[in-house]
Protein backbone atom coordinates (compact mmCIF):
# COMPACT_ATOMS: atom_id res chain seq x y z
CA UNK A 1 0.00 0.00 0.00
CA UNK A 2 2.64 2.37 0.62
CA UNK A 3 4.58 1.91 -2.88
CA UNK A 4 0.91 2.61 -4.24
CA UNK A 5 1.05 6.19 -2.25
CA UNK A 6 4.69 6.64 -2.77
CA UNK A 7 4.19 5.75 -6.50
CA UNK A 8 0.67 8.17 -6.64
CA UNK A 9 2.72 10.83 -5.14
CA UNK A 10 5.75 10.73 -7.82
CA UNK A 11 3.40 11.31 -11.14
CA UNK A 12 1.65 14.22 -9.22
CA UNK A 13 4.99 16.14 -8.68
CA UNK A 14 5.65 15.19 -12.05
CA UNK A 15 2.32 16.50 -14.10
CA UNK A 16 2.25 19.82 -12.19
CA UNK A 17 5.62 21.69 -13.45
CA UNK A 18 3.95 20.25 -17.45
CA UNK A 19 0.62 21.47 -16.72
CA UNK A 20 2.21 25.04 -15.69
CA UNK A 21 3.99 25.22 -18.77
CA UNK A 22 1.23 24.50 -20.75
CA UNK A 23 -0.79 27.12 -19.15
CA UNK A 24 1.85 29.53 -19.21
CA UNK A 25 2.33 28.80 -22.72
CA UNK A 26 -1.71 29.37 -23.57
CA UNK A 27 -1.51 32.21 -21.89
CA UNK A 28 0.98 33.77 -23.57
CA UNK A 29 0.04 32.71 -26.65
CA UNK A 30 -3.37 34.71 -26.41
CA UNK A 31 -2.32 37.60 -24.81
CA UNK A 32 0.51 38.14 -27.79
CA UNK A 33 -2.52 37.04 -30.25
CA UNK A 34 -4.08 39.64 -28.60
CA UNK A 35 -1.79 42.73 -29.02
CA UNK A 36 -1.29 41.99 -32.56
CA UNK A 37 -4.88 42.21 -33.37
CA UNK A 38 -5.12 45.75 -31.54
CA UNK A 39 -2.79 47.45 -34.01
CA UNK A 40 -4.61 46.27 -37.12
CA UNK A 41 -7.55 48.86 -36.89
CA UNK A 42 -5.60 52.22 -37.66
CA UNK A 43 -4.75 51.64 -40.68
CA UNK A 44 -7.84 53.74 -43.02
CA UNK A 45 -8.32 57.03 -41.27
CA UNK A 46 -6.19 58.83 -44.48
CA UNK A 47 -8.80 57.07 -47.05
CA UNK A 48 -11.89 58.11 -44.57
CA UNK A 49 -10.94 61.51 -44.52
CA UNK A 50 -10.28 62.45 -48.52
CA UNK A 51 -13.28 60.30 -48.94
CA UNK A 52 -15.39 63.51 -47.16
CA UNK A 53 -13.19 66.04 -49.09
CA UNK A 54 -14.75 67.62 -52.61
CA UNK A 55 -12.57 68.42 -55.09
CA UNK A 56 -11.30 71.78 -54.44
CA UNK A 57 -10.16 70.48 -50.91
CA UNK A 58 -8.12 67.38 -52.51
CA UNK A 59 -6.49 69.90 -54.94
CA UNK A 60 -5.63 72.38 -52.01
CA UNK A 61 -4.27 69.92 -49.75
CA UNK A 62 -2.45 68.67 -53.01
CA UNK A 63 -0.97 72.30 -53.27
CA UNK A 64 0.23 72.26 -49.91
CA UNK A 65 1.61 69.15 -49.97
CA UNK A 66 3.70 70.48 -52.74
CA UNK A 67 4.51 73.70 -51.04
CA UNK A 68 5.69 71.56 -47.88
CA UNK A 69 7.41 69.11 -49.75
CA UNK A 70 9.36 72.12 -52.00
CA UNK A 71 9.99 73.60 -48.21
CA UNK A 72 12.13 70.34 -47.03
CA UNK A 73 14.05 70.03 -50.21
CA UNK A 74 15.34 73.65 -49.88
CA UNK A 75 16.14 73.44 -46.25
CA UNK A 76 19.64 73.18 -44.90
CA UNK A 77 19.55 69.74 -43.54
CA UNK A 78 23.25 69.85 -42.48
CA UNK A 79 22.46 71.90 -39.72
CA UNK A 80 19.22 69.47 -38.31
CA UNK A 81 20.05 66.55 -35.33
CA UNK A 82 19.54 63.13 -36.26
CA UNK A 83 16.04 63.37 -34.69
CA UNK A 84 15.15 66.07 -36.78
CA UNK A 85 15.72 64.35 -40.06
CA UNK A 86 14.33 61.47 -39.05
CA UNK A 87 10.92 63.37 -38.30
CA UNK A 88 11.33 64.73 -41.66
CA UNK A 89 11.55 61.46 -43.54
CA UNK A 90 8.83 60.17 -41.56
CA UNK A 91 6.56 63.59 -42.38
CA UNK A 92 7.73 63.49 -46.23
CA UNK A 93 6.53 59.57 -45.88
CA UNK A 94 3.01 60.08 -44.39
CA UNK A 95 2.52 63.38 -47.01
CA UNK A 96 3.62 60.50 -49.72
CA UNK A 97 0.61 58.22 -48.57
CA UNK A 98 -1.46 61.10 -48.33
CA UNK A 99 -0.66 62.68 -51.98
CA UNK A 100 -1.36 58.50 -52.87
CA UNK A 101 -4.76 58.36 -51.63
CA UNK A 102 -5.82 61.44 -52.60
CA UNK A 103 -4.89 61.13 -55.94
CA UNK A 104 -6.14 57.75 -56.41
CA UNK A 105 -6.07 55.27 -59.67
CA UNK A 106 -4.84 51.65 -60.34
CA UNK A 107 -0.64 51.10 -60.40
CA UNK A 108 1.02 48.21 -62.05
CA UNK A 109 4.21 46.81 -61.00
CA UNK A 110 6.49 45.66 -63.74
CA UNK A 111 6.17 42.12 -63.36
CA UNK A 112 2.50 42.73 -63.95
CA UNK A 113 2.34 44.45 -67.19
CA UNK A 114 5.01 41.39 -68.69
CA UNK A 115 1.99 38.87 -67.73
CA UNK A 116 -0.46 40.52 -68.97
CA UNK A 117 1.37 40.82 -72.40
CA UNK A 118 2.17 37.46 -72.41
CA UNK A 119 -1.30 36.71 -72.33
CA UNK A 120 -2.18 38.84 -74.71
CA UNK A 121 0.29 36.90 -77.31
CA UNK A 122 -0.97 34.34 -76.17
CA UNK A 123 -4.52 34.76 -76.83
CA UNK A 124 -4.18 36.71 -80.08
Amino acid sequence: MDKFLYLSACKTNTMKPKIYGLILSLLLTITATNIHASDIDDKNPKKERVADMTDEQKAARIEEIRSRVNEIKDMDKSSLTKSDRKALKKELREMNKEARVIKGGVYLSVGAIIIIILILILIL
